[in-house]
C-alpha cells in the first residue's frame, strides 16, 4: 500500500525538499506544513515526520484494510486519530521501520536507531558485488543486512538487542526479503567459525565510560570495541571478500591520530583503506555525545567531568571515526591507505572502491615509468580548477587541482600542465603518449616536458589508487 501511494525517496524529496532526510524532531511540525493534503503526504506526515493524522485521513489514504493492518502489526495505534509507534523510511528501494526520532535522554536502553548519518556514510562507501554469503554484526534496524540481501543469495544478521533482531525481521518483511536470517549474540559469537565474502558492522563505536544505550556504549574499554570489529572482520573474510565497517579509534593527541588503526589493519594481513571522517578532542567528543543533558547544566557538566577523567585515565586525548575497508587478498605485502573524507560530502561509490582496490593491486606491477604504456581513461566525473590571481596585465595560476565530482569527493592538488593532461586521457592512447602531445600543444621544452611527465605519472597513479580512472 505505501509502495502503491508512492512512498519513495523520490516522493518523499518531492514533497519536502532536498533537505527531507536531515529531518530532526522538532521540524517535524514545520516540515509538515509544507505537505499537500492528498494520501501520499498523509502518509509522509504519519511515518517520516511521526505525527498523528486523523482516521479519515489515514482510511482514505491506506483504506480500511491498511489502516487494519497498522494495529495489527503495532505499527501504529488508531482511535480517533492513527498515531505511528514506528518511524518508516523509504531508503533505496527498501522501507525502514526504527523507533524513529529519538527522545533523547528519555530513549530505552534498547533504542533502535533510524538510518543515521554514519549508517548513509557506510553505506554509500560499502563496495557491493554479487556474492554468495554476507554478514552484518550489530544490525540495529537491519539496513546493512538489507542492502546486502540485494546481492548476496544468504545473509546472516546479529546482535545483543532483541529488539533490534525484531525490526530487522520486520523490515525484511516490509521489504519483501526472504533471504535474512537473524541471530543472537555480541558481534561475532554467533557466527564462529564461519567465513563470508561480504562483511559490514556499524559498530556501538562511542568512547565512552557509559553503558547506557546499546546502540551507542558497547560496553568495551577505550576503542577495544572497534579494534575486535576490525580484527573479526577479517578473520571471517573469505578469500577476495569486502568488509566496510564503522568505527572509531582513539590517539594520544592529532598529531598520532591513526597509528592504532594503522596497526590494527596491518595485523589482519589484509588490503585496507581507512577513511577518517571525523576527528576531535576528547572534550568535544563528550560534549557531543552528552548534548542531550544541554537543558540541565548540573547534569551536563557531572557527565563532562566523569568522562574527561575518564580519557583522563586512559591517557588517550584525540579520538577519529571513520570507515575502514578491508579486502582479503593473496599478496605478498597487503597495502594501506588513509584518505579522510568529508562526511556530509560522500555519495555513492561502491565501484569506486572496487575499481581502487583492483587498480592498487595491477599498480604493484608497473614500477616506475611503466605506467607511460597503459591506457587510462576516467571512470568517475572529475572537477578540474584553476585558482588565478590578479597581476600586472593578467593573472597568475596560484593552484590547481582535480576534484572528484561524485564517490568520495577527493581532492587532489596538482599542476596546470597535468590538468591538461587528465582531460586528454582516453581508452585509446598510452599514457605516454598523452603527456607527450600535450608537452607539444603547451609549447614546453625538455626541461618542463621531463617534469609534466613526472607530475602526470604522480597525478595518474593517485588517481588510479582512488578508483577515479579506468585502466586498460
Amino acid at each position: 500500500m505505501l509502495r502503491g501511494l508512492g512512498y519513495t525517496e523520490d516522493g518523499v524529496y518531492r514533497l519536502l525538499g532536498d533537505d527531507a532526510y536531515s529531518t530532526e524532531r522538532d521540524d517535524a511540525p514545520i516540515a509538515a506544513r509544507r505537505l499537500p493534503a492528498i494520501p501520499l503526504g498523509t502518509v509522509v506526515r504519519m511515518f517520516f515526520l511521526q505525527l498523528p493524522v486523523s482516521q479519515h485521513d489515514a482510511v482514505r489514504a491506506l483504506g480500511p484494510n491498511g489502516v487494519a493492518a497498522l494495529e495489527t502489526t503495532g505499527l501504529a495505534e488508531v482511535g480517533d486519530e492513527v498515531a505511528a509507534r514506528s518511524r518508516i523510511l523509504p531508503i533505496s528501494k527498501l522501507l525502514l521501520a526504527s523507533d524513529g526520532f529519538s527522545l533523547e535522554s528519555e530513549d530505552p536502553p534498547d533504542y533502535v536507531a533510524t538510518y543515521t548519518p554514519t549508517a548513509r556514510v557506510l553505506d554509500s562507501l560499502t563496495p557491493r558485488r554479487p556474492v554468495e554469503r554476507a554478514l552484518d554484526v550489530g544490525t540495529g534496524s537491519g539496513i546493512h543486512a538489507l542492502l546486502a540481501a540485494q546481492h548476496a543469495r544468504r545473509v546472516v544478521a546479529t546482535d545483543v538487542n532483541d529488539r533490534a533482531l525484531a525490526y530487522t525481521e520486520l523490515n525484511a518483511a516490509l521489504s519483501g526479503l526472504t533471504n535474512v536470517e537473524c541471530r543472537k549474540g555480541s558481534l561475532f559469537e554467533p557466527v564462529a567459525g564461519e567465513t563470508f565474502d561480504h562483511v559490514t558492522c556499524n559498530a556501538p563505536y562511542v568512547v565512552s565510560p557509559e553503558r547506557r544505550w546499546a546502540y551507542r556504549d558497547s560496553g568495551f574499554r577505550a576503542d577495544e570495541v572497534s579494534e575486535r570489529v576490525v580484527e573479526e572482520s577479517a578473520a571471517h573474510l573469505a578469500s577476495g571478500g569486502f568488509a566496510a565497517v564503522q568505527v572509531s579509534w582513539l590517539a594520544r593527541d592529532e598529531d598520532s591520530a591513526d597509528e592504532r588503526v594503522l596497526a590494527w589493519v596491518e595485523a589482519t594481513g589484509c588490503e585496507s583503506w581507512i577513511l577518517p571522517t571525523l576527528g576531535m578532542g576528547a572534550l568535544d567528543h563528550a560534549a557531543e555525545w552528552n548534548a542531550h543533558l544541554a537543558h540541565d547544566p548540573e547534569a551536563l557538566e557531572e557527565a563532562l567531568g566523569e568522562w574527561g577523567a575518564y580519557f583522563d585515565e586512559l591517557g588517550m586525548h584525540w579520538v577519529s571515526e571513520g570507515v575502514v575497508i578491508l579486502r582479503r587478498d593473496d599478496v605478498d605485502e597487503a597495502a594501506i591507505r588513509v584518505d579522510s573524507v568529508e562526511a556530509d560530502d560522500v555519495e555513492e561509490a561502491s565501484e569506486q572502491v572496487v575499481r581502487a582496490f583492483d587498480a592498487r593491486k595491477r599498480l604493484r606491477a608497473l614500477a616506475g615509468e611503466a605506467l607511460l604504456e597503459v591506457r587510462l581513461s576516467p571512470a568517475v566525473a572529475m572537477r578540474l580548477e584553476l585558482e588565478l590571481e590578479p597581476d600586472d596585465g593578467g593573472s597568475d595560476i596560484v593552484e590547481s587541482r582535480v576534484e572528484l565530482a561524485e564517490g568520495t569527493k577527493h581532492v587532489l592538488e596538482t599542476s596546470s600542465a597535468a590538468l591538461e593532461v587528465v582531460t586528454a586521457l582516453d581508452a585509446r592512447t598510452p599514457l605516454g603518449e598523452v603527456i607527450a602531445r600535450t608537452a607539444e600543444d603547451l609549447g614546453l621544452g625538455q626541461q618542463d616536458t621531463t617534469r609534466l611527465r613526472r607530475e602526470s605519472l604522480r597525478l595518474t597513479r593517485e588517481l588510479l589508487e582512488l578508483g577515479a580512472l579506468d585502466l586498460r
